[in-house]
C-alpha cells in the first residue's frame, strides 16, 4: 500500500538525517533518536537479557517504529480520501488485514527460528511433538501447536481492529463535530497508534523470551497462565 512505502520513506530519511553527521557528544536528531534506542535497547535488556537483546533488538524495534509511523501516517490529513469509497488507497497500512497478517507472520517466523537456534531442532519441536511424557504430554504438545496458529490470528486482528476502528472513530466525529471537535480524537489516536505498537513489539520479544526446554508440566503451566 502507498503509506507503507511512504513509512519506509519517511524512516530511512529520518535515519539518514540522524546519522549524516555523528559525533560522540550527539546533538539535535542524532541525541533524539539515540535516547530512543537506549532505551528500548535497555527495555530489551530487562525482559530478554543482556545477552539475548542484542540478538532480538533489530526486529522488536523495527516492528515498533514500521507500526507507529504507519499509523501516525494514516491519520494525516487527505488519507482515507483517494482511491476508491470501499477501499482508499491512502490510509493506514495496519488498517489492511494484509499489512497485519504480513508483520504476524514474519514475528512468528523469526520466534520459531531463534528457538530452533537456541534448543535445536528437537528441542524446540520437542514442545509440538512429545511422546515421552504419555498422553498428558502428547495432549500439551497438539495445545501448544493450536496456541501458535492462535497466536499469528491474535497479532493480526488485534492491530487491525483497534486501528481500523480509530480510524472509524475519527470520520464519525469529522461528521459530527468538523474542525475543532475532532482534535481531542486525533491526539487520542496518536497515543493509541503508539501504544499498540508498543504491544506488538513487546509482545513478539516476551514470547521469544519464554522459549525453553519443554516439558509437559511446564506447559501445562503456561497454558493456565494465558488463560488468565
Amino acid at each position: 500500500m502507498v503509506t507503507a512505502w511512504i513509512t519506509i520513506v519517511v524512516l530511512l530519511v529520518i535515519s539518514f538525517f540522524a546519522t549524516r553527521r555523528m559525533s560522540e557528544v550527539p546533538t539535535g536528531l542524532q541525541n533524539l533518536v539515540e535516547v530512543f534506542i537506549e532505551f528500548f535497547l535497555d527495555l530489551c535488556e530487562r525482559i530478554a537479557g543482556a545477552q539475548r537483546a542484542r540478538r532480538f533488538f533489530p526486529l522488536v524495534m523495527t516492528i515498533f517504529l514500521f507500526i507507529m509511523v504507519s499509523n501516525w501516517v494514516g491519520i494525516l490529513p487527505g488519507f482515507g480520501t483517494v482511491g476508491w469509497i470501499e477501499s482508499p488507497e491512502e490510509r493506514s497500512a495496519n488498517t489492511d488485514v494484509n499489512t497485519t497478517l504480513s508483520i504476524a507472520l514474519i514475528a512468528m517466523v523469526m520466534i520459531h527460528f531463534w528457538g530452533f537456534s537456541t534448543l535445536g531442532i528437537f528441542g524446540h519441536l520437542g514442545k509440538f511433538i512429545n511422546f515421552k511424557e504419555g498422553p498428558i504430554g502428547f495432549f500439551v504438545g497438539i495445545l501448544e501447536g493450536i496456541s501458535e496458529f492462535a497466536k499469528i490470528v491474535s497479532f493480526t486482528f488485534r492491530l487491525f481492529g483497534n486501528i481500523f476502528a480509530g480510524e472509524v472513530l475519527l470520520v464519525a466525529m469529522a461528521f459530527l463535530f468538523p474542525l475543532i471537535g475532532i482534535i481531542p480524537f486525533l491526539g487520542l489516536e496518536l497515543f493509541v497508534g503508539a501504544i499498540q505498537a508498543f504491544i506488538f513489539a513487546m509482545l513478539t520479544l516476551v514470547l521469544r523470551s519464554w522459549q525453553r526446554p519443554h516439558t509437559a508440566a511446564r506447559s501445562i503451566t503456561s497454558l493456565k497462565m494465558r488463560s488468565t
